[in-house]
């Protein structure tokens, strides 16, 4: 029987984008999922980081072109 555990390793937490009245916070961090090259994730975490929701991880390339993608909306945003 195959082991579908998930083995992960926070490298650094690069921030905190906010905290819900539960308790879990929606963080960016530098992870290494399964033992693999660390990747930028965004998530939400509970306080002890045992439990996580769905989130996205985005390797340093991708990381360049979301923060372009959002330079570039920021700078046409009317508001």
């Amino acid at each position: 029987m195959a082991n579908n555990e998930i083995v992960f390793d926070v490298i650094k937490n690069i921030g905190v984008i906010g905290e819900s009245p539960t308790g879990w916070s929606k963080e960016v961090n530098l992870i290494s999922w399964n033992n693999g090259k660390p990747k930028i994730d965004i998530r939400e975490w509970d306080k002890d980081h045992l439990h996580m929701s769905k989130g996205v991880t985005l390797f340093d390339e991708e990381v360049k072109i979301v923060v372009d993608l959002l330079g570039k909306y920021l700078q046409d945003d009317p508001s």
